[in-house]
């Protein structure tokens, strides 16, 4: 249970740091706005799959005990 949970807050830092990033190159060169929005969504995703593996495995791994 303290591995998915820390799973979740590692995936939910990592998903606002990169938000974060997104922001403020947005800000800083609007005509990319496409290009890091296509990108922001990309690691995002690839975040939440890691998270999700990681919730899953430690689940299993309780309930196999």
């Amino acid at each position: 249970a303290i591995g998915a949970a820390l799973a979740a807050f590692a995936a939910g830092y990592g998903i606002g740091k990169v938000g974060s990033s997104a922001i403020d190159g947005i800000a800083r060169q609007p005509e990319a706005a496409g290009n890091i929005r296509s990108t922001t969504i990309i690691v995002a995703g690839m975040i939440e799959g890691a998270c999700l593996l990681a919730v899953i495995t430690c689940l299993l791994a309780i309930v196999m005990k």
